[in-house]
């Protein structure tokens, strides 16, 4: 059965990379740099890459990144994005569900709901986090940002999503309290230019839940903040008005 979000992307990379939400690519590279001391010997792992935007940005400033991402079309855009920009980043077609790497990174990224969240059980979406942390090194971090539970029960998230420029349409929101799950229907144009309209269903965490989370999937420590597009920074407290969290998790030495 194809899940909604391999529908969506099957075909929308370019649109993509147009979305408001994609425009922030270099102060959030910025916020990745000072959290590694701007150590250029670190190796880093972009879990579900997409179209490349943060490995290649990255891989600009001298990083060894390796992205890896379910969707065949977004990673034929990152590969040739790549090439355009002259820089080197291995990027491999993989779903993040399972595991492939044992410690061989020293931070993992996972920013723009590349993955996590969007896994249809909760049990897939935490062999995310679980398979991250085998992937980092003792002492690596993980740096991810994820949709804030506050968020949906002071606010609308239809009118936020209407009012953000984005290229898609929600017809249809509601948002499960007992799941924390937001159900919808999404109608965008794809690349081809043919309007298509699917199904979504997202998980949103409240802060110490996904903590908890983090902490039995193998990280030691866990920082959460409020997450501004371009803007990622530990000076800004987590409220009720992010729409997003930011979170840096560090695994255990």
């Amino acid at each position: 059965m194809t899940q909604w979000y391999e529908a969506l992307f099957a075909n929308f990379g370019k649109s993509y990379d147009k979305e408001s939400f994609t425009q922030g690519t270099v102060g959030e590279v910025d916020f990745i740099e000072r959290e590694l001391g701007a150590d250029r010997a670190k190796r880093i792992l972009d879990i579900g890459c997409g179209t490349g935007r943060h490995a290649i940005e990255l891989a600009k400033r001298g990083y060894q990144v390796t992205g890896f991402d379910l969707s065949e079309a977004q990673l034929c855009l990152a590969w040739a994005k790549a090439a355009e920009a002259g820089v080197v980043v291995e990027f491999q077609r993989r779903d993040a569900t399972q595991p492939h790497f044992i410690q061989e990174f020293d931070a993992a990224i996972m920013f723009c709901e590349g993955a996590f969240p969007l896994m249809e059980t909760d049990e897939k979406n935490y062999a995310i986090l679980r398979h991250a942390a085998a992937a980092l090194r003792p002492g690596g971090k993980l740096l991810l940002t994820t949709l804030n539970a506050l968020f949906p029960l002071f606010h609308s998230v239809k009118d936020f999503l209407d009012a953000g420029g984005s290229g898609t349409v929600t017809d249809t929101l509601t948002f499960d309290l007992m799941t924390f799950r937001e159900h919808a229907r999404m109608t965008f144009t794809d690349d081809a230019g043919q309007s298509q309209t699917i199904e979504t269903n997202e998980r949103y965490y409240t802060p110490s839940e996904l903590r908890w989370l983090l902490r039995t999937a193998g990280f030691d420590t866990v920082d959460i903040f409020g997450c501004r597009l371009g803007q990622f920074s530990r000076e800004h407290s987590l409220t009720t008005d992010d729409f997003e969290m930011l979170v840096v998790a560090e695994k255990g030495e």
